[in-house]
């Protein structure tokens, strides 16, 4: 039997990026970067975090079961293996539900600009990640770059500053196990949108984490009298926050993913943490100091640095000669 023949150079190469998909992921983060103006403008009407989560994740479930009956049909997502199904409930509950909550109460605690560029840090862990899970150690400049992000964290948080850093850092803490939720999402949802679709993948997630969210903001809180506080108002932004700042971005961001992948996708929502600085200048007068943006260059520059990392990486061995 003739042995396999090398490997071409043309195997190794990155492949071109989806524009589509580039786009997808972009809307998508600034949709999602608008999370943080909404709550802060929910939590002055007097909503609390829990009622916030529970209530989005409500509102937002049929437009996913709409859309994914829509495109797949009952019989499709009926057929979908129990494996996929369970991990992409695992995997929406871990994000969406336990995920969320951390999110959504640091943001009673800190600027809605900070939390979007701390919650940044996921794109590193995502690199991180995918070296451990391909049994890769990470190159040294891979390194360089997550260690440059995670400085960038530490100035967001207020740097040398030490009352603002003890003023922002456990609501620094909650973001960074938010953040971690969402790194394996991505990781997560990068194998399996490829083989579901992102619309029924999604809504596995969005179901498990609704069905966890519900339950939680009944039995933790006084859910009828929460709700019967709600102004007509609030019940508007709540709306406009399930639609604009969930269903939409995460569709977008699932097919983004599927079409791009988990490494690139993460790179490009890097134009989240400025549509936010921008959106919380302009509509909140929030104002970070020296320090902090300090902080969100490094955090920005950190993620384009592992994305540069990661290419020079292919061309490293696109340049290899073949064995």
């Amino acid at each position: 039997m003739p042995p396999e023949p090398p490997p071409t150079k043309a195997a190794f190469r990155t492949p071109a990026l989806d524009p589509a998909g580039a786009l997808f992921v972009a809307l998508a983060a600034m949709l999602f970067a608008t999370k943080g103006i909404f709550a802060k403008q929910l939590y002055a009407l007097g909503v609390g975090y829990v009622a916030l989560v529970a209530i989005r994740a409500t509102l937002a479930l049929p437009l996913f079961w709409a859309f994914a009956l829509r495109r797949d049909g009952w019989a499709v997502i009926r057929s979908t293996p129990a494996s996929a199904v369970a991990a992409a409930a695992a995997v929406g509950a871990l994000c969406y539900y336990a995920g969320a909550l951390l999110d959504f109460l640091a943001l009673t605690m800190i600027d809605a600009s900070i939390e979007r560029v701390l919650i940044f840090s996921y794109p590193a862990m995502v690199v991180l990640f995918t070296a451990l899970r391909d049994r890769q150690p990470p190159p040294r400049r891979v390194l360089a770059a997550a260690a440059l992000t995670y400085l960038g964290i530490f100035f967001t948080m207020g740097g040398f500053d030490l009352t603002e850093l003890r003023a922002n850092l456990f609501g620094a803490v909650l973001v960074l196990g938010s953040a971690l939720s969402y790194a394996v999402y991505f990781l997560v949802s990068e194998k399996y949108t490829r083989e579901l679709g992102s619309p029924r993948f999604t809504l596995f997630a969005m179901t498990a984490a609704a069905a966890c969210l519900i339950p939680h903001f009944i039995f933790t809180r006084d859910a009828a009298a929460e709700l019967a506080a709600i102004t007509p108002a609030a019940w508007l932004l709540l709306a406009l926050i399930s639609v604009l700042c969930m269903f939409l971005p995460a569709l977008l961001q699932a097919e983004g993913v599927r079409r791009i992948g988990a490494q690139r996708g993460a790179v490009l929502s890097t134009v989240g943490p400025p549509t936010t600085v921008l959106l919380a200048w302009a509509l909140l007068g929030e104002r970070l100091g020296g320090w902090q943006w300090l902080g969100i260059a490094l955090i920005v520059g950190g993620i384009l640095a592992l994305d540069l990392a990661r290419a020079a990486g292919h061309a490293k061995r696109v340049d290899e000669p073949a064995a």
